[in-house]
C-alpha cells in the first residue's frame, strides 16, 4: 500500500469522527460514506462515542419532558423546562469535548458516556 493510500485512508477516519458529531445524519454519512470502506481504529472509536452520544440525547430530550411532564409540578427554577434545558446544555458540553477529540484525532473518552460506548457498540 503506497503512503498516499495510507494518508486517505488515516484521513477518512478522521474525517468521519467528526462528521459523526453533526447530527444523527452526520453520523449516517460518516458510518456508510466514509468508515464501512476504510475503517480506523480512530474512526471506529468516534462513531461508537457519537453513536451513544445521539441515543441518550435524543432519550433526555423526548423522554424527560414525556414522562415526568404531566406530574412535574415544580415552578420556577426548578421547572421541567429548565430542567431540560440544563441536560440540553450538559450535552452541548459533551460535545464540545468528544468534538475535540475527533478533530486531535485523539481517543479520549466522553465523560460518563464514551467508556460504555465503546463497550456497547464494539462491533463498529
Amino acid at each position: 500500500m503506497e503512503l498516499t493510500e495510507k494518508l486517505k485512508i488515516k484521513d477518512a477516519g478522521k474525517v468521519a469522527g467528526i462528521l459523526s458529531y453533526f447530527t444523527i445524519i452526520g453520523w449516517l454519512i460518516a458510518y456508510f460514506g466514509f468508515h464501512q470502506n476504510k475503517k480506523t481504529a480512530i474512526g471506529s472509536y468516534q462513531l461508537r462515542q457519537t453513536l451513544l452520544l445521539h441515543i441518550v440525547y435524543m432519550v433526555v430530550l423526548f423522554g424527560v419532558p414525556f414522562l415526568f411532564g404531566s406530574i412535574w409540578t415544580a415552578d420556577g427554577i426548578f421547572s421541567l423546562s429548565y430542567v431540560t434545558r440544563l441536560l440540553v446544555f450538559a450535552f452541548f458540553v459533551l460535545w464540545i469535548i468528544g468534538l475535540i477529540g475527533a478533530i486531535n484525532s485523539a481517543k479520549k473518552p466522553i465523560p460518563f458516556l464514551g467508556e460504555r460506548a465503546q463497550i456497547l457498540f464494539s462491533t463498529i
